[in-house]
């Protein structure tokens, strides 16, 4: 599972078109909400949890993004305009939170619809 495609599209949400065909929209805010970096999300050595920091105010810029850099053949790193750039995310990453955000947005459909 590797992307074909990778687009921003208008500081709304970035596109990536996997290599099995499936397509997966993320919202910018989603995307840097979730970050997979120990800042934001704690993180666990030798079996003890270590919760983040407080976040702060958001930032301007906070939910833009600047750039986005491969990492090997396995993750992107976005940098984002507020000058964060921790989170590395994997494909494995990012295509879980594709599929999530797709069973998101199926529930809220089939609730919307009864």
């Amino acid at each position: 599972m590797r992307p074909l495609r990778i687009e921003l599209h208008k500081q709304d949400y970035l596109e990536i078109e996997w290599d099995d065909g499936k397509i997966h929209k993320y919202p910018l805010k989603f995307l840097r909400d979730e970050s997979p970096d120990a800042g934001n999300k704690g993180e666990t050595i030798l079996w003890k949890h270590y919760a983040p920091p407080p976040k702060g105010p958001e930032k301007p810029g906070m939910y833009e993004i600047e750039s986005i850099t491969p990492v090997g053949n396995y993750a992107i790193q976005i940098k984002w305009k507020d000058g964060y750039d921790y989170g590395i995310y994997s494909w494995e990453v990012l295509r879980k939170f594709g599929e999530y955000l797709e069973l998101k947005d199926n529930l809220h459909q089939d609730f919307d619809n009864h």
